[in-house]
Parts: C-alpha cells; sequence; structure tokens
C-alpha cells in the first residue's frame, strides 16, 4: 500500500506553502506501510517561534484551499513543535533547536521519501557578502 493521490496532493502543498514561508529542510515521508492512521509525513524546520507560528498558518491557508481541515493541532501556542493532523497526512513544524534533537528522520528513514522539491523549489544560497578589500 503506498500514499493514496489525495495524501500526495495535501503534501505537495503543504511543502509548498512552508517553502513560501521560508521553511528549511522540508522533507516527507510515505509511512502508509507503517502506520494505519496516516498515509504521509511533512516535517520542515523554522528559524524560531514566530515563523513557525507564521509557517503553521500558510499550510493551513493552503490546505483549506483544498478542502482540507485539520482534525487535530497541536504545539501551535507554543511555537516550538506544531503538528497538524489532517488524518491522510500529518505536518509537523519544528523549530531548529527541536528538529535537531528529536531528528523525525532518523525515526522514518526506513519508509520511501516523497519527492517534494519541485513543490519547494530552488535551495536558495544566501548571497556572499562583498569583499572589505576592495
Amino acid at each position: 500500500m503506498t500514499a493514496t493521490p489525495r495524501a500526495i496532493e495535501l503534501i505537495q502543498a503543504a511543502a509548498a506553502a512552508a517553502s513560501e514561508k521560508k521553511a528549511t529542510e522540508i522533507v516527507a515521508f510515505d509511512v502508509s506501510e507503517q502506520l494505519v492512521i496516516t498515509d504521509a509525513f511533512l516535517v520542515a524546520s523554522a528559524a524560531n517561534e514566530r515563523q513557525v507560528k507564521s509557517v503553521v498558518d500558510e499550510i493551513e491557508d493552503a490546505l483549506r484551499a483544498l478542502d482540507a481541515k485539520p482534525v487535530r493541532r497541536e504545539g501551535v501556542r507554543d511555537g516550538r513543535w506544531a503538528l497538524l493532523d489532517y488524518a491522510d497526512v500529518v505536518v509537523h513544524v519544528q523549530h531548529a533547536e527541536e528538529r535537531q534533537f528529536y531528528a523525525l528522520e532518523r525515526l522514518w528513514r526506513d519508509c520511501p521519501a516523497i519527492d517534494v522539491r519541485e513543490a519547494v523549489g530552488p535551495v536558495e544560497t544566501a548571497a556572499a557578502e562583498p569583499s572589505q578589500d576592495q
């Protein structure tokens, strides 16, 4: 069994929304073989509590446009680790420190990855600072 087309659609939309708000390390996993309660996980990092909340808001708006509403949302107020449960998919938006500590990718590394590169777009790199020697 693999993630449903609906789950993939929601994951892609959530990844694009997270990217829009500059979330980093956006990855998705097809957990349908391991869990009966959901098909896919999306995990994204944010630099601070305010950005976690901003990413969550953008994801909720994007998925609402697809007629999806979370059946449960946790941790949004604290802004350290927000969990949005849409039944078909579960979205984790983590403060960078929590992301490093809990390492969800390590727990789900045996599950197939869902390619979100197209939804996320090219990875931006910091522009080099001009040299002071000129």
